[in-house]
């Protein structure tokens, strides 16, 4: 049984990357800190990421250290944990396959990201407002479907419950957080997406059910979406429509505020 606590460094406020993450630590019950939201943790990461520690520089959060090893990226960071916290099948094949899809996945968080930055991340989102209209036009018309079109295929053809092997992967609570995010950020274009997706949509209510990510989401440790994160719901980038009553319509909540990324 382990017992020093992972090391998780991601900015504290938003669930942001970093939640892919934590939602893999909290399925496994392994234990970790989430340095930054914790006394003196903001100046710990920044001590690491000027390269005041071990290992290799980490380029931006999310990082995990585990002891002296300093792991970034978050699909690297999954990609490493997911075989110590049995959340991957044991063969190269399989490995290799979760990555692949985690990659895609992770290029679908960047271009939802950049819906709302679509010039600069360094500007407030009023001050790219117009080029961010632009940007959710294509974003939820072409590029949505297909990402998640592409990953409803894939559940399917792997039996619609699992996407790797025949137990929960990193890759299935990635899955989650994404249809959660889109969800949160663009409720009338995933409500219009549903009869799509229903494998990916009935996956994330399974693993909204399973105890310890029950636990986690009915905890102050799971940070809300927010418009300060990656996910964020304008409602003039989301598709017109009705959503009421949709079960993309009751997982967001939030205000919409300034907020830079």
């Amino acid at each position: 049984m382990r017992q020093a606590p992972y090391e998780l460094y991601y900015w504290p406020g938003i669930p942001g990357r970093g939640e892919f993450v934590r939602l893999a630590l909290e399925e496994a019950g392994a234990p970790y800190v989430d340095v930054a939201r914790m006394p003196g943790g903001m100046r710990a990461m920044a001590s690491l990421l000027r390269g005041e520690g071990t290992g290799l520089v980490p380029f931006a959060p999310p990082f995990l250290k585990d002891g002296d090893l300093v792991v970034a990226q978050t699909a690297a960071i999954l990609a490493y944990l997911a075989p110590r916290l049995n959340l991957v099948p044991e063969d190269d094949p399989s490995r290799a396959e979760a990555l692949q899809i985690q990659l895609t996945i992770a290029d679908l968080v960047t271009e939802a990201h950049d819906v709302h930055h679509p010039i600069a991340s360094s500007l407030y989102y009023e001050d790219q407002r117009t080029a961010a209209k632009k940007r959710a036009e294509s974003f939820t018309k072409e590029r949505v479907p297909k990402f998640l079109g592409w990953l409803e295929r894939v559940l399917g053809g792997r039996g619609g419950v699992h996407f790797i092997g025949d137990s929960l992967s990193y890759v299935d609570l990635s899955a989650f957080q994404i249809v959660g995010g889109l969800s949160y950020a663009f409720p009338n274009v995933m409500a219009r997406l549903a009869r799509r997706i229903p494998l990916l949509l009935a996956l994330h209510d399974r693993v909204a059910g399973r105890p310890r990510v029950a636990a986690y989401l009915a905890s102050d440790r799971r940070l809300k979406f927010n418009e300060e994160g990656i996910f964020r719901h304008y409602p003039e980038l989301d598709a017109p429509g009705s959503h009421s009553g949709s079960a993309a319509a009751s997982r967001r909540s939030a205000p919409v505020k300034r907020a830079r990324k």
